[in-house]
């Protein structure tokens, strides 16, 4: 069974930085390329960042770019998600997201496989 740990939300005030992590179990992890998604209060889930199985490739949504940093530790089943310089408009429930295809370079996922999420505030 496929699961799916986020944690690492919370509160933060602007310019301030956070670090998500998400811990997955019951699939070979090294196998599959990982994503962070995040939905706000009345919007559609939405892709973050992406990584692919050897870590070779990495891709961010162009809001986040210079300001995220995608990482993954296969040793370790964890993919993380370093967070820079929030701003309001980032605040969301961020999701943790196993990509359907093997071997995949973590670009145009389309996930089957979703965390609990967790919630990052951003306060102005």
């Amino acid at each position: 069974q496929v699961q799916l740990t986020e944690s690492g939300g919370g509160l933060v005030q602007t310019g301030g930085s956070m670090n998500l992590s998400c811990v997955a179990s019951g699939f070979t992890f090294s196998r599959f390329a990982m994503g962070w998604f995040r939905q706000a209060p009345g919007k559609e889930r939405t892709f973050v960042a992406g990584i692919a199985w050897n870590s070779l490739k990495k891709y961010y949504t162009d809001s986040v770019k210079g300001r995220f940093t995608i990482s993954r530790d296969n040793a370790k089943n964890t993919v993380y998600l370093r967070m820079n310089d929030l701003q309001p408009e980032d605040t969301a429930v961020y999701y943790c997201a196993r990509d359907s295809v093997g071997y995949g370079l973590g670009y145009r996922m389309r996930p089957d496989n979703w965390g609990q999420g967790t919630q990052v505030t951003v306060s102005s």
